[in-house]
C-alpha cells in the first residue's frame, strides 16, 4: 500500500477493525518513510453481468428496469412494495451468484417469472403472455392450466 503522503510503498499496519456496518475492513496504517499515519477500507466490489439483449447488443444491468417490469406485470394487484423490494433482491442474488459475466435477456426473464408466479399468478399470466409472446388462446390456456396445477387446495 502507497502511503498517500510520500508515495513510499513499505507501509506497516497497525491496527486491524471489521467497520461498524461489517461491509468493510479498517486498517490503520504507518509509512515507514515519513511515519505518517492513514487508514485503510476494504471492501467487497460486486459487479453484475452485463444483460445481453435478443439482437446481440450489450447493456448494463439496471435494477430500475426489473422494477418497472414486475410493477407493470402487478399494476393494480395486492402486492406489497416491499414483496416486490425481496423479489428484486432474490432476482438480483440469482444473477450475482450465477458467476456469469454476461447473461441474455431470456434468463433474467425466467428469474421474473419464478418471482411472479410466487407473488401473484395473475400477473405471472400478464408478464409470461408478453415474455413467450402468447399467439393463440391456446397458450393463454396451457400458461393458467400451469399455474392451477400449482394452487393449494381451498379449505
Amino acid at each position: 500500500m502507497k502511503c498517500p503522503f510520500c508515495q513510499h510503498e513499505d507501509t506497516q499496519v497497525l491496527d486491524t477493525r471489521v467497520s461498524e456496518e461489517g461491509d468493510a475492513v479498517r486498517r490503520r496504517r504507518r509509512c515507514a518513510k515519513c511515519d505518517k499515519r492513514f487508514t485503510t477500507y476494504e471492501r467487497i466490489e460486486l459487479s453484475m453481468p452485463v444483460i445481453v439483449k435478443k439482437n446481440g447488443s450489450r447493456t448494463e444491468y439496471a435494477s430500475d428496469k426489473l422494477r418497472g417490469s414486475l410493477m407493470l406485470a402487478l399494476r393494480k394487484r395486492p402486492v406489497s412494495a416491499e414483496a416486490v423490494d425481496d423479489a428484486v433482491a432474490a432476482i438480483e442474488e440469482s444473477l450475482l451468484t450465477s458467476g456469469q459475466r454476461e447473461v441474455d435477456t431470456g434468463f433474467v426473464g425466467e428469474l421474473v417469472m419464478v418471482q411472479l408466479k410466487r407473488l401473484d399468478k395473475i400477473a405471472y399470466i400478464r408478464f409470461a403472455s408478453v415474455y413467450k409472446n402468447f399467439e393463440d388462446l391456446a397458450e393463454f390456456q396451457d400458461a393458467i392450466a400451469e399455474v392451477g396445477n400449482d394452487r393449494k387446495p381451498r379449505k
